[in-house]
């Protein structure tokens, strides 16, 4: 068996599961880690506390693996939300972003405007409802000095142009928001200054585990505001409050969850392992299963068919009075999915089996009639 086999098999999500862009099952990697950590913190043998605090370490090297950065240019955040309120805490300027961001960044900047009142937002109007280089070109105004995307659209699947976008803006700083891509598309990192994950999704290590990535130039340019105590440059418990490191690690609070670090730095060496690449291959594969699964029951799909434009995520736009049909159908057969504003959201990962694939047949059977009816 190849590493990606090796690496399939190490999940056990019951079949019907699609809905891996919402919350994914974690796999042994990553539970295997959990027991490990609890099994340390409930018996504390003689020196076991040294494995505790060695996951800050392990988690940094493994993420800055897998988006190929430097250890010192990772912190590990509890969640995208909570690196991307770091991140706009920190910015001073104009800071662009699309209408249809995930809620976590607009709540974020707003937050960091009204709280400090450095930070201006710009709103990018996307061209159905995707972000495209030319979208953010034509309106781009002289005083951003930051640009937000999402590598992967949460309600679309449209994968964005990095490559496109960072022509565009110059030497602006650009924000990643990148939750629904990583560990699935290998992109073009070394492109962003600032990449933002959490790891419940395609990392499959479960909720509270998540990194923020930053490159030098995000490093000088951004203020590390919400800085705790252990964020500063010295060493052990100091009283006086010294200035904040010159790394990643000035975007800390306090102590982070070891057993959550665990869990994301086992998922993460497992993705490591089988390469993301052979990962973003089965997963558009089963993808386009998906697709075509959709286009057999004549259900309209609004997410991109280009292999280079998608990731994990098919989302369909039933007529919206059959939205609740489909919602049904899918729950009669044990179909987990995402219903959201009139769409119904799959999304599919390596473990994904063809028996979910008959369940979803036999659901889109089911709801035929009732839409035609």
């Amino acid at each position: 068996m190849g590493e990606i086999d090796d690496y399939a098999t190490g999940f056990s999500d019951d079949p019907g599961y699609l809905d891996f862009a919402r919350l994914a099952p974690i796999g042994e990697a990553a539970a295997a880690e959990s027991r490990a950590m609890i099994d340390t913190m409930s018996h504390a043998r003689f020196g076991s506390f040294a494995a505790i605090e060695q996951q800050d370490a392990r988690v940094r090297e493994a993420v800055a693996s897998l988006v190929r950065m430097r250890p010192d240019q990772i912190a590990f955040q509890p969640s995208t939300s909570q690196a991307l309120m770091h991140v706009m805490f920190g910015l001073t300027g104009g800071v662009a972003a699309s209408s249809g961001e995930f809620p976590a960044v607009g709540y974020a900047m707003a937050r960091a405007a009204e709280a400090l009142g450095v930070l201006v937002p710009h709103t990018i109007t996307p061209e159905h409802e995707r972000v495209t280089p030319g979208v953010v070109r034509d309106q781009l105004a002289s005083s951003v000095v930051a640009v937000v995307v999402s590598l992967v659209d949460y309600r679309t699947g449209h994968l964005v142009d990095l490559e496109g976008i960072r022509q565009v803006i110059g030497d602006r700083l650009l924000v990643v928001d990148a939750i629904q891509g990583t560990g699935i598309v290998d992109a073009p990192w070394e492109l962003a200054d600032v990449i933002a994950s959490g790891g419940q999704k395609w990392l499959r290590a479960g909720q509270g585990t998540g990194f923020l990535a930053l490159s030098d130039r995000a490093l000088e340019q951004l203020t590390p505001v919400w800085s705790g105590w252990t964020a500063h440059a010295g060493e052990g418990v100091v009283h006086d409050v010294l200035p904040p490191a010159a790394d990643a690690s000035a975007f800390r609070v306090g102590y982070a969850d070891a057993g959550a670090q665990a869990r994301l730095a086992g998922a993460v060496e497992a993705v490591l392992r089988a390469g993301v690449p052979a990962i973003r291959s089965v997963v558009i594969e089963r993808t386009a299963q998906l697709l075509q699964i959709a286009d057999d029951a004549a259900i309209e799909v609004v997410s991109p068919r280009g292999d280079a434009e998608r990731a994990g995520i098919v989302t369909l736009a039933p007529h919206p009075e059959s939205v609740s049909a489909l919602a049904a159908a899918l729950h009669n057969h044990g179909v987990s999915a995402t219903v959201r504003d009139g769409r119904v959201r799959l999304s599919a990962h390596v473990s994904t089996t063809d028996e979910t694939f008959d369940m979803l047949r036999a659901a889109f059977a089911e709801f035929q009639p009732l839409a035609r009816g």
